[in-house]
């Protein structure tokens, strides 16, 4: 059995898991969205991505995040092609940086405005 700590809610229920002919089972749990939680956990991870891009011209570096969670397996893949980016000048906060993140169908996004001198 494998045991997780919920992160959905403040409550941080302590959710054990176990597969038993290819069903998983559960204990524990205070929610169906702290099931859904470790199911997705348990099958395929995925994570919000922070990083941070360079701006042409500049010095400056823009901070930026992935517009949705992104299967784990594919963190590197992603950072690799972030390292490649340079953004333009002028950016607006939530504005699209790059479309279709590492395959993912997932968009990267900036997180702050940014208006290069």
């Amino acid at each position: 059995m494998s045991e997780f700590t919920c992160i959905v809610c403040p409550m941080g229920c302590r959710i054990g898991v176990e597969s038993e002919n290819g069903e998983l089972k559960f204990n524990g749990a205070g929610c169906r969205r702290g099931e859904q939680y470790v199911r997705d956990e348990t099958v395929s991870p995925k994570r919000m991505l922070t990083s941070v891009v360079a701006i042409k011209g500049s010095h400056k570096l823009l901070p930026v995040k992935t517009a949705a969670p992104i299967p784990q397996k594919l963190i590197f893949t992603a950072m690799a092609e972030i390292k490649k980016i340079q953004a333009p000048g002028k950016i607006q906060i939530g504005q699209v940086i790059k479309e279709n993140l590492a395959g993912t169908g997932v968009a990267l996004v900036a997180t702050k405005t940014v208006i290069s001198e």
